[in-house]
């Protein structure tokens, strides 16, 4: 026993926490300094109204406002036409959605003609769509924009409509007094807070999608798959041939190396990793639907869930054939440690800090969410993520497979066979076998 024993698991375990502390502290917290181009899109359908002879449209000038008031840095607010906005909904381009109608000027309009003339009076509304299927946290941070944005709206037009009334009343009152005194303090208030505002989920999920939660969960059990089944598979069928001891409780089995090449030993367990994956899918998607969890598109979902688990467990074995005992760090880093914030399943990419935004480019779980979301949520279709999942996955499998390869091949002809030959001896005198 040296100082060594101690103290090297110890700085690896601290260097382990601070960046796990790092990445899901950094990721839950501080979500709205975080938050950058987060997109919103405005659509105006007012069509205005003539007011005392004059032509006006409120809806114009409410748009205008928000675009000059809404902070840039933080929102991507696209102006666009409503056949624009439900396609951007629809393919989860944006979070949600502020809708003007097109009686808008008009309705307001006739509120404050109410105020002077008595009769049935709606208040004008605005409309804000927000958008449950591209994440749960999403549509919390929408509807506090939203929020913000439009009690500034409603307190400027309440002012403005305001003083239009009690201009129209001093016009023929003896006194500005007796102009205000001429409204009712139900008037006053209906006024002075025209603008209803109507919070209304566009597409909202079914009970079974648990919020949209089931895509992110989804996600993580095809990770998971590929990701443990790895290192089971590793472990077992080193134990097969000899290459590593297997305990049972008190019993200590070791058989005789078979001296299979480390190529074709990554070979056999992808070939056992390939043939499980499908099954696992179809279990998976076999638990769904007794669970009654939504799956519209099932065929697809299992052909994409083979897909990922494959890719998934072909990375990760390809990292321990390159790596030996450290690649379990390496896999549990990149698929899990930086994977979970970066995935954008929970809090949405343009929520969280940019340096973890930034691993969601080749990270595996936003990849993978990507496409799973698309399925479950938006009809599958290419520009809601899966296209970009699926051709992702494609790409990690390729890495993985080429990784793999061109190490196992390269130790298999520089002779760097997993024999005692290969012992490497340490300071303390305790020789390891080379894996």
């Amino acid at each position: 026993m040296t100082v060594r024993t101690f103290t090297a698991p110890i700085a690896l375990l601290a260097v382990f926490a601070a960046l796990l502390a790092t990445m899901y502290l950094g990721y839950a917290s501080n979500t709205e300094k975080n938050l950058h181009d987060f997109p919103v899109a405005l659509v105006n359908q007012d069509v205005g109204e003539t007011i005392g002879g004059t032509p006006a449209n409120i809806g114009a000038q409410i748009t205008d406002a928000l675009v000059a008031g809404v902070p840039a840095d933080k929102v991507d607010l696209r102006v666009v036409g409503i056949a624009d906005a439900r396609e951007q909904l629809k393919t989860g381009q944006v979070y949600g959605a502020i809708i003007i109608p097109s009686d808008f000027t008009k309705r307001l309009a006739i509120l404050g003609a109410a105020a002077v003339v008595p009769g049935d009076v709606e208040r004008p509304v605005i409309t804000v769509h927000t958008n449950p299927r591209v994440g749960p946290y999403t549509t919390g941070i929408m509807q506090r924009i939203a929020d913000r944005a439009l009690r500034q709206v409603d307190a400027t037009v309440g002012k403005n409509l305001t003083e239009q009334v009690h201009a129209t009343l001093a016009a023929g009152a003896p006194e500005p007094a007796a102009a205000t005194d001429r409204i009712s303090g139900a008037a006053r208030l209906m006024i002075a807070d025209p603008v209803q505002v109507i919070d209304a989920p566009y597409r909202p999920l079914s009970d079974g999608a648990g919020q949209g939660l089931v895509a992110f969960f989804y996600t993580l059990i095809l990770l998971l798959a590929g990701f443990t089944g790895a290192m089971i598979i590793h472990t077992l069928i080193d134990s097969v041939l000899g290459f590593t001891p297997t305990e049972y409780g008190p019993w200590f089995v070791h058989p005789p190396a078979t001296g299979t090449t480390r190529f074709h030993t990554l070979l056999i367990k992808w070939a056992v990793i390939g043939a499980a994956a499908p099954l696992l899918s179809g279990v998976f998607l076999g638990v769904a639907a007794f669970l009654d969890v939504p799956v519209p598109s099932p065929l697809l979902l299992w052909l994409y869930g083979t897909l990922a688990i494959i890719a998934v467990g072909f990375t990760a074995l390809s990292v321990l054939a390159a790596f030996g005992t450290a690649g379990l760090m390496v896999n549990l880093v990149l698929f899990v440690v930086l994977g979970l914030p970066s995935s954008a399943a929970t809090v949405p990419l343009e929520a969280v800090p940019s340096y973890i935004a930034a691993l969601a480019r080749f990270e595996p779980m936003h990849q993978i969410y990507l496409a799973v979301r698309a399925i479950l949520f938006f009809d599958g279709r290419a520009e809601a993520g899966f296209s970009h999942g699926l051709w992702m996955t494609l790409f990690g499998l390729t890495v993985g497979v080429l990784l793999g390869s061109a190490a196992t091949i390269a130790y298999d002809r520089r002779g760097l066979n997993r024999t005692a030959a290969n012992e490497v001896p340490v300071p303390n005198g305790v020789a390891p076998q080379a894996c």
